[in-house]
């Protein structure tokens, strides 16, 4: 996740004092590098990746001859993966482009890494240096990443576990709901960011909306999905998902239709939940949710 890796490029600081940030700022075609990679590079470690290949290892010995230097300002440069271009060749043929940006880290970010692993915001990467929250001044080139999305995964049980796990890999913060104390699945989940036990008659008092807003609904049963949606419906998300068979979703549709729940309203649920891999394992099930939302969020 976007937040872990801030929080190893504050772990390499404390150990290295100096090394080099490289982020893809901008992409065109089929450049392996995509909008938004990023890869630290220090004298003796490395992590993260602007695209792999030889144009990785090239650009990993240059940062690595940065650091041979004094301090430099930011500057980008560009790879072409065209081995017909005249300049900017990146030794790959996979045709399109890329620009990297290269920063030089220092204890000077400290306190920038700090304010956006505590607050989880807006960072701007420009030729001024990287900023946490968006700063309106007249940049030569810069690239803004939005804060990460957030997941709300209600049911803390062995599904919401694993879901937890596949997303603690992805580009989300993760939160966990359940109704139950002492849930063993919910103390040994390692992977969310914030776990709570909460009434499910008060859920969407737990539940912010927006846009960057995604809810997976896995609760213990029909009941309690039952008090979960009710109070859920209508509410503005990204994504809204419920877990269950074709005939317990049918089941509780009529009975909300019957309640005057609008029927626009419930169509904006993705039931049954996940994308159908034929999914039988806990893990299987894990996976199929991760992918819909994945393309949920990359489809905008």
């Amino acid at each position: 996740m976007v937040l872990d890796f801030y929080q190893k490029m504050q772990d390499l600081l404390r150990h290295e004092a100096r090394f080099v940030l490289m982020v893809v700022i901008a992409n065109e075609g089929s450049s392996p590098g995509r909008k938004g990679f990023k890869m630290a590079v220090s004298k003796q470690h490395m992590f993260g990746t602007i695209g792999g290949g030889i144009m990785e290892h090239k650009l990993v010995e240059y940062a690595r001859a940065l650091l041979t230097k004094p301090t430099f300002k930011p500057f980008t440069k560009q790879q072409i993966h065209d081995k017909s271009a005249p300049e900017n060749q990146s030794g790959m043929i996979c045709s399109g482009h890329q620009t990297i940006a290269f920063y030089d880290i220092d204890a000077t970010y400290i306190e920038v890494f700090d304010t956006i692993i505590s607050e989880k915001t807006t960072i701007q990467f420009t030729d001024q240096g990287i900023h946490a929250g968006e700063e309106a001044k007249p940049y030569l080139w810069s690239h803004t990443e939005p804060p990460p999305n957030k997941v709300y995964i209600i049911g803390g049980g062995h599904v919401g576990l694993a879901l937890c796990e596949v997303l603690s890999q992805l580009d989300f913060e993760i939160h966990i709901l359940d109704h139950r104390e002492n849930l063993n699945t919910m103390e040994a989940n390692t992977f969310a960011h914030h776990c709570q036990v909460v009434a499910f008659e008060e859920i969407e008092q737990h539940i912010p909306e927006g846009n960057d807003i995604y809810v997976v609904i896995m609760s213990f049963g029909y009941r309690t999905d039952e008090i979960i949606i009710r109070r859920l419906l209508g509410k503005q998300f990204k994504y809204i998902g419920l877990m269950g068979s074709k005939e317990k979703i049918a089941t509780l549709y009529k009975h909300l239709i019957v309640d005057g729940f609008s029927k626009e309203n419930i169509d904006k649920v993705h039931a049954p939940i996940g994308i159908d891999i034929k999914s039988e394992t806990t893990q299987e099930i894990a996976i199929s949710v991760a992918a819909q939302l994945i393309n949920v969020k990359n489809r905008g």
